[in-house]
């Protein structure tokens, strides 16, 4: 009864609300249902429920999401080689009934001379796929070459669409139209495919599936049947890679996304730069490639063997020249791309961003279609179409006038993480299920996974934080756990805490409880969130005991926060471990790392790993989906790039990282442009590759160390791993003496941070008391402090404070308002490291953000 009044309740709301009114991305949730997958492909959900998904390498999979369990179905003997594998899959329109699916996929057995993809028709029964029914054949190429698409659909009239690649290598083309036709290069040819209306690549396919494995042509197809030198099966031709498609499941409407071209800039003799593609077919017709791209935006056809360009492309009259064209030389006029966009930003559609593209489209929602259920979507999304974007890892929905033209776009849930989705759908009760592929381009992914989102019209679940004042350590192992930090979007709803630590049991109640582990062990603590109506959360936390980790100190002797000039300063690195009594030396691993102005201090300090702003530069693009740090994906590793390569090819590498190119460690596939970068990011993402192949040499674990250079950061960092396999660690980061104040660790909220014309930054205090902190900062043997400042009114005090912005005055640097001024102060004598505040004491002049003050940089002398 309760839930079939929330059920009611629910749908009244979705009735009373409009269109309009958007929902709070808090109101969705994305729920795990099953990961670890080897390249997930497609999905499709069945009208009981069930979800059906594949696996490039021959996996079909069921999940139900009534008793939320997988059922691996069969491995296909298939061939998963290049593009190859198991590509796509569709439920017949009867499924409930006749337990039809298909399946497109690289037949292990070759015809003739040549490879095929086939599609074929199984009967799912409790055993696995039987009666298999072999439909329809695509041969191919299979040398050195690209795209296979293999996407399946149904449209409400029970026609099945099929989407083909055009079976091409495009990588000796500069990005531009692959069209040349010389002997000998067919593979090199996008016209013997795309172009050609005599060959089923390089299109997308319309059949009538019949009761004995047969199919029939439906009306409408860009050919009719027994036309010469056409195939009937083409609904759509000109495509390069439609590798993932849709029907609207009212009017029909074919949407796909088209991967395309890898040219980064226009070329003045060759044509445009590639641009990804969202296409809307309403009828039959002919998309493009490879004569044009985008909105029809013209190719010169060019000629490969004197290397000259000749007359634009005609998108009007376009012509298949090819002498490898079997089909027709006239082809119908190019049809303009619903939506499309290059590398750069677009100007057209500035909400998809920038970087690596691999356009897909998804469903069009109709709020209407959909059951009443606490999940479903709400009527905002309705009519909307969602795409989305694999390299990117955005999804986007796109709103559509009445006639169905393109309206305007917005990000999807943008705070949402999607590792690369790869396909998308709804379900009969209006929840979306999403198959993410994971980090990396043709790899098994950990990370790659089935998820459904879920949408929470009234009252959400609390989202549950946990923490511990320790997680590892020997028995007894005496614990406070935290839930502080747990928190409901519904801000009436009061909190309850239940926890369990070594049984499934609720052994304590709180937010804030402590629990002593006796016996060694790995345990899982839980505590289960319970908001006021009855919805929970649940968040884990793994405990390890029987091992006390190791302390690392460094014995260092001088000012552990600062260098001056290049004295040298002996060291020794002491380690105490509960368990190992006597500490091998060899297990003691010390460094110091010089780190130049820009590079990632504070990563290093945070993680204890060397964090250049390189890697982080490529963590933020799409480096990982075409790149391992150890193993080959579609490009080479990083290591490899370190080892092939010396500091001399910084330049030419980020000349490359930005302009795209190949051959050079395969002629299969090229690495994509990236003209959004500015060179010296470039350089930078370089600069960490080449390091990888460049390991810090070791220091022992007592000497002597000289600071010769300047400026930038030294970290001292001392590590011992015990027998146990735990690890103790100490950092220490040793700055100049000098250094800007925008290094501050933080800062007051009447602190501006703006930008110089040198590339630096100067804190600006807005308000009277204002401060900035910097973070134990050692003020040992210090004598003398200076500031650099800038106002040409103020008057005051720029106060030194310890550990508090209203703690103890260790010096008073006066301000007098003449405008440049550095000025300074001598330091009370203090031990020990200290957070310390710069304070502004205004005594005249009316601090606002017009009449400020400027600290550029400070200085402590001994």
């Amino acid at each position: 009864m309760k839930y079939l009044l929330l059920t009611f309740s629910l749908l009244l709301t979705h009735l009373l609300s409009g269109p309009g009114d958007k929902p709070e991305n808090s109101r969705f949730t994305k729920i795990t249902l099953d990961d670890d997958l080897n390249e997930p492909m497609e999905l499709a959900i069945a009208d009981d429920g069930m979800v059906y998904y594949i696996e490039r390498v021959g996996y079909v999979n069921s999940f139900d999401p009534k008793t939320t369990t997988k059922r691996r179905i069969t491995k296909l003997d298939i061939r998963a080689t290049g593009e190859d594998g198991l590509l796509g899959l569709a439920l017949d329109p009867n499924f409930l009934q006749n337990h039809w699916l298909y399946l497109y996929y690289g037949d292990m057995v070759m015809q003739g001379d040549s490879y095929t993809n086939v599609l074929s028709r199984f009967e799912l029964t409790e055993t696995g796929l039987t009666n298999r029914v072999d439909m329809l054949r695509v041969p191919l190429l299979h040398e050195g070459v690209s795209h296979s698409a293999g996407s399946l659909a149904f449209d409400t009239q029970a026609n099945l669409f099929l989407s083909t690649g055009d079976n091409t290598n495009p990588f000796e083309s500069d990005g531009y139209s692959p069209s040349d036709d010389r002997p000998g290069r067919i593979r090199f040819d996008a016209l013997k495919s795309a172009g050609n209306t005599n060959d089923l690549r390089g299109k997308i396919l319309r059949i009538h599936p019949e009761d004995d494995g047969s199919y029939t042509i439906p009306e409408g197809n860009l050919f009719k049947p027994g036309q010469e030198k056409t195939r009937p099966e083409i609904y759509v031709m000109g495509n390069r890679n439609p590798f993932q498609i849709a029907v609207d499941q009212r009017n029909g409407y074919l949407y796909w996304g088209e991967v395309g071209p890898d040219a980064g800039e226009d070329g003045p003799t060759r044509g445009p730069r590639g641009h990804d593609e969202i296409n809307q077919a309403r009828q039959a017709g002919y998309f493009g490639w490879p004569l044009f791209v985008g909105d029809n935006k013209p190719y010169y056809k060019y000629d490969f063997e004197a290397k000259k360009s000749g007359e634009l492309f005609d998108p009007q009259h376009p012509v298949n020249f090819s002498r490898n064209n079997t089909g027709l030389k006239d082809l119908p006029p190019a049809q303009k791309a619903f939506i499309c966009y290059p590398y750069a930003e677009s100007p057209e559609f500035p909400e998809l961003g920038k970087g690596g593209r691999n356009a897909m489209a998804g469903p069009v929602y109709y709020y209407d279609d959909y059951q009443a259920s606490p999940g479903k979507f709400p009527k905002y999304f309705d009519e909307k179409l969602f795409i989305y974007d694999w390299m990117r890892g955005v999804v986007t929905t796109v709103t559509m006038d009445k006639n169905h033209n393109y309206q305007s776009m917005e990000r999807f849930l943008p705070d949402q993480e999607f590792n690369h989705p790869v396909d998308m759908a709804f379900d009969r009760q209006g929840e979306l299920y999403v198959l993410e592929y994971g980090t990396y381009w043709r790899a098994k992914n950990t990370d790659a996974k089935l998820v459904r989102i879920e949408y929470n019209e009234g009252n959400r679940a609390p989202v549950a934080k946990i923490s511990a004042d320790k997680t590892v350590g020997a028995a007894p192992l005496k614990v406070r756990f935290s839930a502080q930090g747990s928190f409901d979007y519904d801000k009436a709803d009061s909190l309850r805490y239940e926890w369990s630590f070594t049984a499934n049991g609720i052994q304590a109640k709180g937010i804030s409880p402590a629990f002593t582990f006796t016996k060694p062990g790995n345990y899982k603590a839980r505590v289960r969130v319970t908001d006021s109506n009855g919805k929970s959360a649940e968040n884990t936390l793994t405990i390890r005991v029987g091992n006390e980790p190791p302390v690392v100190t460094v014995d260092w002797g001088g000012n552990r926060s600062f260098y001056f000039g290049n004295n040298p300063v002996d060291y020794k690195v002491i380690v105490a471990d509960h368990e190992d009594k006597v500490i091998p030396p060899e297990r003691i691993k010390t460094w110091f790392h010089y780190l130049p102005e820009g590079e990632d201090v504070a990563g290093l300090m945070a993680t204890g790993e060397m964090t250049f702003k390189g890697k982080t530069l490529m963590e933020q693009s799409d480096c990982r989906a075409c790149h391992g740090l150890d193993a080959a994906s579609v490009g080479p590793s990083y290591r490899a790039i370190a080892q092939r390569y010396d500091d001399d090819a910084v330049d030419k590498l980020a000349a490359k990282i930005i302009k795209g190119g190949a051959g050079v460690w395969t002629q299969e596939h090229a690495m994509s442009a990236h003209p959004q970068l500015i060179r010296e990011d470039a350089a930078e993402m370089v600069r960490y590759i080449l390091s990888l192949d460049k390991p810090s040499p070791q220091m022992p674990s007592r000497g002597s160390i000289t600071t010769d250079r300047t400026p930038g950061n030294y970290v001292l960092m001392a590590r011992y791993t015990d027998s146990g396999g735990l690890l103790g660690q100490e950092l220490m980061r040793l700055r100049p003496a000098k250094f800007p104040a925008s290094q501050a660790d933080s800062y007051h909220k009447g602190i501006s941070k703006r930008s110089n014309a040198d590339g630096g930054f100067t804190m600006c205090y807005n308000e009277d008391k204002a401060w900035i902190k910097f973070n134990q900062v050692d003020l040992t043997g210090l004598k003398k402090v200076a500031a650099d400042v800038f106002t040409p009114k103020l008057v005051g005090t720029l106060e030194f404070r310890i550990d508090s912005p209203t703690g103890k005055v260790v010096a008073q640097v006066p301000v007098k308002g003449d405008g440049v001024e550095v000025t300074s102060a001598s330091l009370l004598p203090q031990s020990g490291a200290h957070d310390v505040y710069v304070v502004f004491d205004e005594t005249a002049g009316g601090i606002n953000i017009w009449k400020r003050l400027d600290l550029r940089t400070l200085e402590f002398t001994k």
